[in-house]
């Protein structure tokens, strides 16, 4: 069989493997220095854009776009009759044979909103890797070929249709991330942050693999259609002891096979802790604190937006594609995991004083907000969980674009160095202020507060009072770390601090040292880089227009 490729529905990932192809050639030829430098962020900036170019082009173009289909005849065919082999340009194209295959890339609605959160996410993530490269302490070159690999696999996953791609894709995400936590030289706590990192993706890794052979052992299929077409439909949580199955081979003749319930029950548990493991969801969320803290900025950002958005989009495939008939099952699991996600990360993130730490933890209990509708499985909850995540993705952005332009003038980056920023640098403080509100769902936030309003009522519909009342005491919890790092940025800073001394008491003398004196004077006068400040004016517009018009999102999602 010669199989057909459509380039028009893999053109966003192509372009970001080529441009990150070339990056990786000119770093090898082109001189070392500044310019060379700035040219292959230029460049890596413009590949990024060019790809959500594509992406707006596609979505307006509608339609389903489809490649590397498999027709029904082939593989046991639980698609239906008819197909030809070759057909995977037709597919695209929506034809009939598209529609009875089976594709392992398609380009829907799903895949369109997931690659432009990934896409609007990485021109902000590219523009603060302009500002930490500028110490020249990372190698660019390096730096961005591994950022454009990790953006490779974002784009590509959300269009994954089959266990092996979705994977593959979910690896070449979390696997460049390794090296660019590491990449700074002399940093102990970046190599720290990357071992942890790799620690915890390989032990994922492994327990996604035995669950996603677990489920191919019981449907002979990867393609995630073929699979719920193979799998009864469950109501319950509590499966008996065989399950039915359309064996292997698929001919009619053959009837139903039996295999174990706990097998399949297995297999989806497996996955479901695999993924939990990339989204940082309890009790698999232990790393996020010290690896974001330890990882440069931009990394912290591609962690808590990108990284994130990728592993939520694989979930959400397998959940309601592969396993929708299985949801009596899995769904107690996810309403439960959302509870524990949202309360262990609201919780940390009091204690903490440190801003990334924070970042960390809100983003933490972020994830359990965006798994509480799936644990519903509503009719609208994919389409809820998709709007929570892209709003949440714009404040959150936004929010990293202002620490990393107080990080690159506070080396400690505690929550006390934003203390009076709004008197030496107001734009910055009242940007954060607005992220931090949107986070926090208050006015004037609107986004913020639609995201929770949305979830919240889906979560209703869906009959899971106790998990709305989980989530509205988290809601409540959350409110006091936005609010108080919120009120630092307008506190006047102490012109002194006192000292205690062994017969006098306490006294006051003048802020030196390391105090907010000294930081007074080394923040006074001096704004942002310029592209600290278009990220910060991208996530602060985004934000803004998802405030105003926040309907967008949804219509889009669904």
């Amino acid at each position: 069989m010669i199989q057909s490729i459509n380039y028009a529905a893999i053109a966003p990932p192509l372009i970001l493997a080529v441009v990150a192809g070339a990056v990786l050639l000119l770093d090898a030829f082109l001189p070392r220095g500044g310019r060379t430098t700035t040219a292959l962020g230029f460049l890596t900036l413009a590949g990024v854009l060019a790809a959500l170019a594509v992406v707006a082009a596609q979505a307006l173009r509608g339609g389903r776009l489809a490649t590397f289909c498999v027709p029904a005849g082939l593989n046991g065919g639980a698609g239906g009759a008819g197909g030809t082999p070759g057909t995977g340009g037709a597919a695209g194209a929506g034809s009939a044979g598209g529609a009875a295959s089976s594709c392992s890339f398609v380009v829907d609605g799903v895949t369109l909103v997931f690659g432009a959160v990934v896409l609007c996410a990485a021109v902000v993530v590219v523009l603060l890797s302009m500002a930490q490269l500028a110490d020249r302490t990372i190698p660019p070159g390096e730096w961005y070929f591994l950022l454009l690999c990790t953006l490779t696999g974002a784009v590509t996953l959300p269009a994954s249709r089959d266990l092996i791609m979705l994977v593959v894709s979910l690896e070449l995400v979390s696997l460049p991330v390794f090296a660019l936590a590491a990449l700074k030289r002399y940093d102990a706590r970046g190599s720290e942050a990357a071992l942890k990192l790799f620690l915890v993706s390989v032990i994922s890794t492994a327990v996604m693999l035995f669950g996603v052979s677990l489920l191919y052992g019981v449907t002979g299929s990867v393609h995630l259609d073929r699979i719920a077409a193979r799998l009864p439909v469950s109501a319950s949580a509590f499966p008996r002891m065989y399950v039915d199955f359309v064996a292997s081979g698929g001919a009619a003749a053959d009837g139903p096979g039996q295999v174990p319930a706990g097998v399949l029950t297995v297999g989806v548990v497996l996955v479901l802790a695999g993924f939990a493991f990339k989204v940082a969801a309890v009790p698999f969320h232990f790393w996020a604190g010290d690896v974001y803290q330890g990882a440069p900025v931009p990394v912290a950002a591609l962690l808590s937006v990108i990284s994130k958005s990728a592993g939520f989009a694989g979930l959400i495939l397998v959940l309601t594609t592969a396993l929708a008939g299985q949801a009596g099952m899995w769904r107690p699991l996810v309403a439960v995991l959302a509870a524990l996600t949202m309360t262990a990360g609201n919780l940390l993130a009091l204690r903490q004083r440190h801003a990334v730490r924070l970042l960390a933890w809100s983003s933490v209990a972020q994830s359990g907000y965006i798994l509480a509708p799936l644990g519903v499985a509503g009719r609208a909850a994919v389409s809820a969980s998709i709007a929570y995540l892209a709003i949440y993705a714009a404040m959150n952005i936004g929010a990293f674009a202002v620490v990393m332009a107080v990080s690159r003038r506070a080396e400690r980056n505690e929550l006390d160095d934003y203390r009076g920023l709004a008197f030496r640098a107001p734009v910055p403080a009242l940007a954060l202020a607005f992220f931090l509100i949107c986070l926090a769902g208050l006015p004037p936030g609107l986004a913020g507060m639609f995201a929770k309003i949305v979830v919240f009522r889906e979560i209703v519909q869906g009959g899971a009072g106790w998990l709305a009342v989980v989530m509205a005491v988290n809601t409540v919890i959350g409110l006091y770390y936005y609010i108080g790092w919120t009120a630092r940025l307008f506190a006047p800073v102490p012109a002194t601090r006192p000292v205690t001394g062994p017969a006098t008491g306490q006294v006051t003398v003048p802020a030196t040292g390391p105090d907010e004196g000294d930081l007074v004077d080394r923040l006074a006068g001096r704004a942002p880089s310029p592209a600290v400040t278009v990220a910060i004016a991208l996530g602060l517009a985004a934000s803004v227009a998802f405030s105003i018009a926040p309907q967008l999102v949804l219509s889009v999602a669904g």
